[in-house]
């Protein structure tokens, strides 16, 4: 991340524009869930265009994460990842070297009690210190130097959250000093914790819903920066210094479908238009947001591009990701940005299905759930145009972990597996 100095000398080099979208783009912590803008592109080059046929290079591999859907962070020359403790009754954080030696672990939370009790929450990694949110809703700061907890807030006793049949699963934003959580339920919607305390910065006002699985997005439109989140039947914008929920948009089809809970994606946005897209046929949509970010109106839908918590990315003008025909199918997808047109609704050849996707060095890294194959991906707009293609076969349980790439490198993570593969 660069410093305020930093920033002024490339702008008295005269690069200005670059200058603006840095400051941008690192409003946020870029040490987190979905990369450095949470949108799933990283920012990458020199990687390789296509793999040997029995995949990338593996430079390390490891059984010990403990079990887990969350993805790791690279942070400086070490590897934090959240995932279960052996007898499976507490979450974990653990620190790696980057040649795959494991550092230390320590507990820090309960994990959800019910249907798929593995750890959900991706570490955000801000200076010295990352921030977790357990299954059972503790938000936690841990010093990543030593593994000692700095502070821990019981978010489910004192925000009375409000959830659906799979507990919380939410990897927190952090920024200007603020922990950002977002609870649902009848006292408040989403909070703001201070960053060293754990203290209460702000409260918003209570939607009265449940809160979904989907962690919020930081993003600066016109010069303003707004949170936008998810709850079971809205999508709503945040002023960051208040709390203050200045928009809410619910005309997406969770209501109608009575599916309140089912909300995975952290949304897109690109000069002025926010992309949605959740499973279970509720399907796609674009919104444009006023001037001064303060209201969201309905550009288009798309039913193709359906996706159930794999996430999406945009490339070129185009939206690539799997959408979901039922819980163990689905197929790839492209959209037009612009218009929501489909390009293309492809099946994965040889009974793969839908998963998670992420892009580098203009190229599409997608992961079959189901199978656990990693492929490399041309984007284009006439088909789903696989170049290699690996099966991961190490680790158990369904492969849901989204990949993350960092100095050349591929990380995979399955259930207790975690594994690095060198693409450069």
């Amino acid at each position: 991340m660069k410093t305020s100095d930093q920033k002024k000398k490339f702008c008295y080099l005269g690069v200005a524009l670059a200058c603006l979208v840095t400051v941008e783009v690192t409003a946020q912590s870029p040490y987190s869930w979905r990369g450095p803008e949470r949108n799933g592109n990283y920012h990458e080059t020199g990687l390789l265009k296509s793999w040997p046929t029995e995949g990338p290079a593996l430079i390390w591999e490891t059984l010990d994460a403990g079990k887990g859907y969350s993805s790791p962070v690279v942070f400086g020359d070490h590897l934090y990842v959240t995932g279960m403790n052996e007898d499976e009754t507490k979450e974990i954080f653990s620190a790696y070297t980057l040649t795959g030696k494991k550092i230390y672990e320590i507990v820090y939370g309960s994990p959800w009690d019910k249907t798929y009790p593995e750890t959900r929450t991706t570490p955000t990694i801000e200076g010295n210190k990352a921030y977790v949110i357990s299954g059972a809703g503790e938000i936690v700061c841990i010093n990543i130097k030593d593994g000692a907890i700095v502070w821990k807030v019981d978010g489910a006793n004192e925000f009375k959250r409000k959830t659906g049949i799979w507990g919380t699963s939410e990897s927190p934003l952090v920024f200007d000093n603020k922990v950002i959580y977002t609870p649902g339920g009848d006292v408040t919607t989403m909070v703001a914790l201070n960053a060293e305390t754990g203290k209460v910065v702000w409260k918003s006002k209570p939607l009265g819903e449940n809160g979904t699985y989907v962690s919020p997005l930081l993003i600066m439109h016109n010069g303003k920066k707004k949170i936008i989140a998810v709850t079971g039947h809205n999508v709503v914008g945040v002023h960051p210094e208040t709390g203050n929920i200045e928009w809410t948009f619910n005309d997406w089809g969770s209501k109608d479908a009575g599916r309140e809970n089912i909300a995975t994606n952290t949304p897109i946005y690109d000069n002025g238009f926010l992309f949605f897209s959740f499973g279970y046929d509720i399907g796609a949509f674009m919104l444009k947001l006023n001037v001064d970010a303060t209201n969201a109106s309905l550009v288009w839908r798309n039913n193709d591009l359906d996706t159930h918590h794999g996430g999406f990315v945009l490339h070129n003008g185009i939206v690539f990701g799997s959408n979901w025909i039922n819980n163990n199918q689905g197929n790839w997808v492209a959209v037009d940005w612009k218009t929501g047109k489909t390009f293309y609704d492809n099946p994965w050849s040889g009974g793969k299905g839908k998963g998670s996707i992420v892009a580098a060095d203009n190229m599409l890294y997608c992961y079959d759930e189901r199978r656990g194959t990693v492929g490399l991906v041309k984007p284009n707009t006439e088909k789903f145009d696989v170049v290699s293609e690996f099966r991961v076969t190490k680790g158990e349980g369904p492969h849901w972990a989204h990949p993350v790439i960092q100095n050349g490198v591929l990380y995979i993570r399955h259930g207790n597996a975690l594994m690095a593969y060198k693409i450069k």
